[in-house]
């Protein structure tokens, strides 16, 4: 044996390393590519460079590959898992690449996927679930496999007892059953695409199951997901998705035990004098409230939350002299702003958003009472009603209430959690700057709005209000 050839040899190992992480980049290959970006999809690393700030992308579990289908390429096991800077904030990306196997889950990609979640959730940073999958990989994860699968759902579902919550957001960007689905559901904020669904199980599997002949649209398309609760927003791009997951964490900490971050103060978009004209006398006349919050918050800064879900109460986060916050507000145009089961559910859960990541919640008052009747007791009203007024006097943020016009009975408690829950309580149209929490002098300024706030980015459209 020559001196070179210990060299030589680790030459050659490094230029098979080299191979196998070129080959790990092919995704479904020339075929597999051509027909995902024909369904009119774009292939996962595609997006995740989108997502992430150039240079910033770190991937884990490249060369994986799986334990069953040996006898075609499979790279990554149908995933892409790694970190990165969004905006200059670290973020776990899960990125299902449905061009290979329909980005089906099986043992290794679960690995992979599990172990980012219990990383991020130890490390205390946002994870974004990039979605667009078949479900679970048959035989793969069938029978006794299943049992056996290398995922802790204690860990895969939420942090683990004590540990600080982190952000999940969650863009539904094609078809997205089983396991793509159980993603979003856990997610904080939910994106999709105007052509995407989302369902526990697909067309495919329904019909034969239980004869149910169905469309991905009629199934799990926007309307129906925006109607159950399963998606926040919806837009049309891809590049409106990945900035809609850019805007929301722009609003949040890294975890439950940070400060949410400032952005620089600025002016409402619409004069807070137009109160005087939007909110009408009579009770029975209607009005707008996205146009009481334009005069609230501050300019380009507010994010509809589930527009969609229980249209009787709007959500949003937005900015006042650049702290985030929740805004919540009865929508008179819709069923005079009663609270139905839906709507119950849906203020519940955004309270819930706010309070864990520390955002105050500002609440405008003009509610008629809850919805009564066979519809709204079978939805289950009392359980709704119960669960939202404990929610919000558990809540620990700061809370000021805005009596708005006419804040009626049961209605009125449940805004409040209680008649000693609200920090303040206002019947003018703004809370009292004077009062309002300033911005501490060491706070940063991210310069995040309701757009990529990133100078480096060159998109900056974002999707706004959707109609009701």
């Amino acid at each position: 044996m020559t001196a070179a050839e210990p060299g030589a040899a680790m030459t050659e190992r490094i230029a098979q390393l080299r191979a196998r992480k070129e080959r790990s980049l092919e995704m479904g290959g020339p075929a597999g590519l051509r027909k995902h970006r024909e369904s009119g999809r774009l292939p996962v690393r595609e997006r995740i460079d989108m997502l992430v700030d150039p240079g910033s992308w770190f991937e884990i579990g490249a060369l994986a590959l799986p334990e069953r289908r040996t006898d075609k390429h499979v790279p990554g096991d149908a995933v892409v898992t790694g970190f990165g800077l969004l905006d200059g904030r670290r973020v776990g990306v899960i990125g299902i690449d449905a061009s290979v196997l329909a980005g089906t889950t099986a043992p290794i990609s679960m690995r992979k996927q599990g172990g980012l979640i219990e990383h991020a959730q130890r490390h205390g940073f946002p994870l974004v679930l990039l979605c667009d999958a078949d479900g679970g990989r048959m035989p793969d994860v069938s029978g006794w496999r299943f049992s056996g699968l290398p995922l802790d759902f204690t860990t895969f579902l939420k942090p683990p007892p004590g540990a600080p919550v982190v952000p999940r957001v969650a863009a539904v960007l094609g078809p997205s059953y089983g396991d793509s689905a159980l993603h979003a559901s856990t997610a904080h904020f939910v994106v999709m695409l105007r052509g995407a669904s989302i369902a526990l199980s697909g067309p495919s599997v329904v019909e034969p199951a239980i004869g149910e002949k169905v469309t991905d649209d009629e199934l799990g398309g926007p309307a129906a997901a925006t109607e159950a609760g399963n998606a926040h927003l919806v837009v049309d791009t891809e590049a409106d998705a990945m900035d809609a997951v850019a805007a929301f964490l722009s609003y949040l900490p890294p975890n439950s035990t940070s400060e949410p971050p400032w952005g620089p103060p600025l002016p409402p978009s619409r004069d807070p004098q137009d109160l005087e004209e939007i909110v009408p006398l009579g009770a029975r006349s209607g009005y707008d409230v996205r146009d009481v919050f334009a005069c609230i918050a501050d300019e380009a800064s507010i994010l509809p939350w589930a527009d969609g879900w229980g249209g009787s109460v709007l959500c949003a986060l937005a900015r006042i002299e650049g702290r985030p916050v929740g805004l919540v507000g009865n929508q008179p145009i819709v069923r005079a702003g009663a609270l139905d089961p839906a709507a119950l559910a849906k203020e519940r859960a955004f309270v819930d958003l706010c309070d864990t990541f520390g955002l105050p919640l500002v609440l405008f008052h003009d509610v008629p009472g809850l919805m009564i009747g066979t519809a709204a007791e079978r939805g289950g009203i009392l359980h709704g009603y119960e669960a939202l007024v404990s929610r919000i006097a558990e809540a620990t943020v700061p809370k000021v209430g805005v009596v708005l016009r006419k804040p009626t009975a049961a209605g009125t408690s449940r805004w409040a959690g209680g008649p000693r829950s609200p920090t303040s309580c206002s019947p003018g149209p703004r809370p009292n700057s004077a009062s309002w929490p300033r911005r501490p002098a060491s706070a940063p300024s991210t310069g995040a709005s309701w757009r990529r706030c990133s100078p480096s980015r060159a998109r900056t459209r974002m999707p706004r209000w959707s109609p009701s």
